[in-house]
């Protein structure tokens, strides 16, 4: 069956389950855990498939963990083959956990607007479906307006190198984020010849005035 490229409505979307998958508490690249970094700052990136996107912000400096899961949809701790359906509605996520001394939001945003077509909709490269689509999540009103400033500047880059695209990512608040399966966690490091499909796109964003 071909995947969706059609949003899936809440009142149809998978029930899924109350209880939580398990959650990767220690980094494999890293090998630090999770409730170690609970005080750093975090942002949550959409940018098609999440195994080269994980790799992409651990590869940073002052990144100090990141998990793979889904979010911006309805269904409570879904499984990775229902997010695959398009029934829950949610998107393919990296979380970024970062210490904000050694790396700013912008120049992780800077990443996130120039290393993949944030302008495909429903699908990013080969990978067709609304779980691949282009997105960025926030927990506080700050970051959410400095996504939100980028992502116009982001659009006047576009549009004066040329191209009539549209950027359709989805930039709004966190809802709830759901920790993919383990094995998904940190792939390409444990699976170093696996799938990657980001790609950059040429362009930057420009440096804060």
């Amino acid at each position: 069956m071909a995947a969706s490229k059609i949003m899936v409505s809440a009142e149809k979307a998978l029930k899924g389950r109350e209880n939580a998958l398990p959650t990767p508490s220690e980094h494999f690249v890293f090998h630090t855990q999770l409730q170690s970094v609970a005080k750093l700052n975090r942002i949550w990136f959409g940018m098609g498939c999440f195994w080269g996107a994980e790799r992409l912000f651990w590869q940073q400096s002052g990144v100090k963990f990141t998990s793979v899961g889904y979010g911006g949809g309805f269904t409570p701790h879904p499984t990775y083959e229902e997010v695959c359906s398009g029934e829950t509605g949610h998107t393919e996520l990296v979380e970024v956990i970062y210490d904000p001394t050694e790396i700013s939001l912008r120049q992780l945003l800077a990443l996130f607007w120039q290393q993949h077509d944030p302008t495909q909709g429903m699908q990013q490269g080969h990978d067709v479906g609304t779980q691949y689509r282009s997105a960025i999540y926030t927990n506080n009103a700050d970051d959410l307006a400095l996504a939100r400033l980028t992502q116009q500047q982001f659009q006047q880059v576009i549009t004066q190198a040329g191209y009539d695209n549209q950027i359709t990512t989805d930039v709004l608040p966190l809802t709830d984020y759901y920790y993919a399966e383990q094995y998904h966690q940190q792939y390409l490091a444990k699976n170093p010849n696996g799938y990657c499909g980001l790609a950059a796109n040429g362009l930057c964003l420009p440096d804060a005035p």
